[in-house]
């Protein structure tokens, strides 16, 4: 059954904005509760049991929290549970994942240039990415790697690098990259699912049962959720890159990758310093520079001229064949009933006016059309640079 695209366009709207506000609580509380943890104040005396503490102010209130070494005397009469956040995140997140790549497997997930593959065995590869990925994960916490942090980190990162590569050989640019983040996604939300809340379930029945907690659950809790929370930078650059083509569109689109998680994680790890009193400064002075330096290296490449040079007459032609399908009042391709955010190329001026939009995604990193569906040959995406670069001139 094939829906209408008008259809698919209000769920994609609808099902997005729900991702995001709950991802916003569920990456909120997260940062919120380690920026806590990384505040208490653990010296001087405290209540029996109690490990830190810590006042603050907001609202026109005061708060006042307390951090247990393993777990209260006595079960509170109310207790809050931070989980739904995190699994509604994930539940939104691969209803998106469904709505816009896996029903139109064919252009999203499918690149002829990259492999000549079934869009289903996509959707496969995809899915068995998500799923082999938390398993390979979680059989390496709990391995030996996981007395040594450190090493722990660096397997883990080199492993995402290779998934990286691997599916940038298989799957489009723009799905390689995105399902890279559905499985670190998903590794965070099972750290929730099937770590975090199992031990904070065990250390509650312990208190009602009025048996001794096993502090080992809630070390075990605090290990994932410290690693979900120098993973989370580096999925939200994943979530969003589908819109930056100079990222998934690079002939080393991996590499990319590669480069990015450390930063992200830098940046989160200056944070966590941060919050417990030490400034190091440096250290978003280096992430700044080695964005920069990823940037530098994404740049496109510079066009060669073809013989004869480009006119206007030839880049039309190539726009009405290959861009105008989508982007025109009345498209005419299966994905979209309007033109993909209101711009439209029906006429020479409207190809004028979006030129460096047009260079910028069917030239210098090739994400359009998407899939190739089409079929723009190289050559084809030359002459339209060079038509773009030498002015655009309606010549």
């Amino acid at each position: 059954m094939t829906l209408d695209p008008h259809i698919i366009e209000w769920l994609n709207l609808l099902t997005r904005w729900i991702h995001m506000i709950v991802g916003v609580a569920w990456i909120g509380a997260s940062f919120y509760f380690n920026w806590i943890e990384g505040h208490l104040n653990r010296v001087g005396e405290k209540p029996p049991g109690v490990a830190g503490d810590i006042w603050s102010v907001h609202g026109g209130g005061f708060y006042h929290a307390q951090k247990y070494e393993v777990a209260p005397e006595k079960m509170p009469e109310t207790l809050h549970w931070f989980k739904w956040e995190a699994y509604s995140t994930w539940l939104s997140g691969m209803v998106l994942l469904v709505i816009v790549y896996y029903l139109n497997a064919d252009v999203y997930m499918v690149d002829p240039n990259v492999a000549d593959i079934s869009p289903v065995t996509a959707i496969v590869i995809g899915l068995a990415t998500l799923v082999i990925g938390w398993v390979v994960y979680d059989r390496l916490c709990k391995s030996k790697l996981a007395d040594n942090p450190k090493m722990l980190g660096l397997v883990g990162y080199l492993l995402v690098v290779l998934v990286a590569f691997a599916l940038s050989q298989v799957l489009g640019g723009r799905a390689a990259y995105i399902h890279v983040g559905a499985m670190l996604g998903t590794i965070m939300v099972a750290n929730v699912a099937m770590v975090i809340m199992p031990g904070q379930r065990r250390l509650v029945a312990a208190l009602i049962a009025g048996e001794t907690p096993n502090a080992n659950d809630g070390k075990q809790a605090l290990i994932r959720s410290r690693q979900n929370n120098y993973i989370t930078l580096p999925v939200l650059f994943l979530m969003i890159s589908n819109h930056y083509p100079s990222t998934f569109g690079h002939q080393y689109s991996w590499l990319i990758i590669a480069a990015l998680i450390p930063i992200g994680v830098g940046v989160r790890h200056y944070y966590n310093l941060k919050h417990k009193g030490n400034h190091a400064s440096w250290m978003l002075v280096a992430a700044g520079i080695a964005f920069a330096v990823v940037a530098w290296f994404a740049a496109p490449a510079k066009l060669v001229a073809p013989a004869g040079g480009a006119s206007a007459a030839q880049a039309m032609a190539m726009v009405e064949t290959h861009c105008a399908t989508c982007h025109s009042a009345a498209p005419t391709d299966k994905v979209f009933s309007a033109a993909p955010n209101g711009v439209m190329f029906d006429t020479l001026e409207d190809v004028q006016r979006h030129a460096a939009s047009i260079k910028a995604r069917a030239v210098d990193t090739m994400s359009m059309p998407l899939g190739n569906t089409t079929g723009m040959t190289k050559e084809e995406r030359a002459i339209l640079g060079v038509w773009i670069t030498e002015g655009a001139k309606a010549n």
